[in-house]
């Protein structure tokens, strides 16, 4: 009985385990992208900020 229970435990470590590094690995995908793309999405906010100006400008 103490075997079977000993296999169970072990089961459940592995998928533990590998969903910990899936998500880990997922999470880091992301981070890379979100520091990838960084500059790209600064320079749309810095434009919409100046599109903003002129609209509150003009009038």
């Amino acid at each position: 009985m103490s075997g079977q229970e000993q296999k169970k435990d072990k089961f459940w470590l592995y998928v533990g385990g590998t969903l910990f590094l899936i998500i880990a690995g997922i999470a880091m995908v992301k981070q890379s992208e979100n520091e990838k793309f960084a500059p790209i999405k600064q320079q749309i906010e810095e434009e919409n900020a100046q599109m903003n100006i002129r609209v509150l400008n003009g009038n």
